[in-house]
């Protein structure tokens, strides 16, 4: 058990994680995911917050098993390598208000870090510009970062705090299976479900809740973040979590490439657009909230599952953010941005940049 615990830890254990989720990602697009969106935890947590009503954008919503996967998949690691440690109360109301910005970039590009990285991997050339926006909103979150910015230390705290966030991803796996999705109908007793659209094409259910499970089980063993790995290797040169990134691009392309699902391009791409501009500004956003919130938002949905109260409230920031998204007018779709995002997404920036210059230490 002990070399199994230090294996995650080493490059090669960080590289083989990349490569299982790049691959994992690709055959859940094979099975029925989305194209170029096996796994976008931006993505399903806004087709979750549809399915729970938060939004009535009727094409994207379904309760997505591999986020709840996520979650308890880095519970059950957590329990096993005793590592699950119940903490919160680092400055809540920035992380929720860090989520809801964060969710809102993702949703003018159309992707987190990781459906970025995905879409790359999968020919969409209008990726570049996403990953050259994170890049960037990290950059600046890192200037933040040597300059004194903090949220502060979170505390131990009784354990139901941790469990809240698994608890309530049980509930809504037990409510999905009594209330399944019918065939052509658009609600069933509590959850809204797309019959058309990118909210309507998932995977088998039983199968994409045992890849999320794995899939959160190994990213909590390694730490896996995109966020941190640029972080990393700007603050410190760092390549360790850099590696990971890489390898789920290098072997989700190469899958894509065997399946038959490699189709370079920037027109015409699925659930894209082809403004640069606002690609690469919505992920400048996405990036400065993640590096402000100390993680990309798979890690916080991974962290959630281990006990992360402030985690779990930066999720539910995200989630809750998709639904202002729709219902104002925010999120892209394959036409463009909509009505709304360029302001927003002004808006987020100065959200930000705000968060980020009036939380630094101050120096005695």
């Amino acid at each position: 058990m002990p070399k199994f615990i230090q294996f995650f830890a080493t490059r090669w254990g960080i590289i083989i994680v990349g490569a299982v989720i790049g691959i994992l990602a690709t055959l859940l697009q094979k099975l029925g995911n989305p194209p170029n969106m096996g796994v976008c935890v931006a993505c399903f947590e806004r087709d979750v917050a549809g399915a729970l009503g938060l939004h009535r954008a009727a094409v994207v919503q379904y309760m997505r098993p591999e986020i709840i996967g996520f979650v308890l998949g880095s519970l059950i690691a957590a329990y096993i390598f005793k590592e699950f440690r119940a903490r919160a109360g680092s400055a809540p109301i920035v992380r929720f208000i860090l989520g809801v910005f964060a969710m809102i970039g993702g949703l003018v590009f159309l992707g987190c870090p990781w459906r970025a990285a995905l879409r790359l991997a999968g020919g969409d050339g209008n990726a570049i510009f996403g990953l050259l926006g994170l890049i960037v909103g990290i950059w600046v979150g890192t200037l933040f970062l040597k300059n004194g910015y903090n949220l502060g230390r979170s505390q131990n705290t009784h354990t139901t705090v941790g469990w809240l966030m698994p608890l309530t991803m049980l509930g809504f796996l037990v409510l999905m299976l009594i209330f399944p999705q019918i065939q052509g109908q658009e609600k069933n007793g509590v959850f809204f479900y797309s019959v058309k659209g990118p909210g309507s094409m998932h995977a088998p259910l039983a199968i994409s809740l045992v890849i999320g499970l794995l899939i959160g089980f190994i990213a909590q063993r390694s730490r896996f973040c995109t966020m941190g790995a640029i972080r990393d290797f700007i603050l410190f040169r760092q390549t360790h979590l850099l590696s990971g990134f890489v390898s789920l691009v290098v072997f989700a392309f190469l899958a894509n490439l065997v399946l038959g699902q490699f189709h370079p391009g920037f027109v015409k791409q699925p659930v894209s657009h082809t403004m640069g501009l606002w690609n690469f500004g919505g992920m400048v956003l996405s990036g400065l909230a993640f590096a402000l919130a100390g993680g990309c938002p798979g890690r916080q949905l991974f962290l959630a599952g281990e006990g992360d109260g402030d985690a779990a409230v930066f999720v539910f920031g995200m989630i809750v953010g998709a639904g202002i998204s729709h219902n104002f007018g925010l999120a892209s779709s394959p036409d463009g941005v909509g009505p709304y995002g360029i302001p927003a997404v002004i808006i987020g920036l100065l959200v930000c940049l705000f968060i980020g210059f009036t939380m630094r230490k101050q120096v005695a």
